[in-house]
């Protein structure tokens, strides 16, 4: 190769297909959500909404809505809770009333009682309170 030019080499063949750069896209959740109270965020008072609303800081006061709370892992909230329904992962001392639905995900630490028609707890999860599933709003009790 020595002595030689370069236009007597060969060159060599690769194929360069441009790709198009990737779209962060959300997730369905929150493509959803209305607010949102991010981590390392603190919120003292009242808070009312509609659609959804997902806490992942501290929340200190009421909450109160006909529609869905989402209170992600590594939340607290020291609230009394009113809602439609709720998806709780985090930690949350007060009473929580949830009209049709109310799903406790590991690993959240609920200290208070809960009203709701419909009560989902997974394993990993710690509910300190009594439950009632019978006078939830909307819900009317059996004879």
């Amino acid at each position: 190769m020595l002595g030689s030019s370069k236009k007597d080499m060969p060159m060599p063949s690769t194929s360069f297909t441009p790709q198009p750069a990737p779209v962060s896209t959300p997730s369905a959740l929150e493509s959803k959500t209305n607010a949102l109270l991010g981590k390392g965020s603190e919120f003292e008072g009242k808070l009312s909404f509609e659609g959804t609303v997902r806490v992942e800081g501290v929340m200190k006061g009421e909450i109160r809505s006909k529609d869905k709370l989402v209170v992600g892992d590594g939340a607290r909230v020291e609230a009394e809770i009113d809602v439609g329904s709720a998806t709780i992962s985090g930690q949350v001392t007060g009473n929580i009333t949830a009209a049709s639905r109310l799903e406790l995900k590991a690993p959240a630490k609920i200290k208070g009682n809960v009203t709701t028609p419909i009560l989902i707890i997974e394993e990993g999860v710690v509910f300190d309170g009594n439950c009632s599933m019978g006078g939830a709003k909307g819900v009317a009790p059996k004879p």
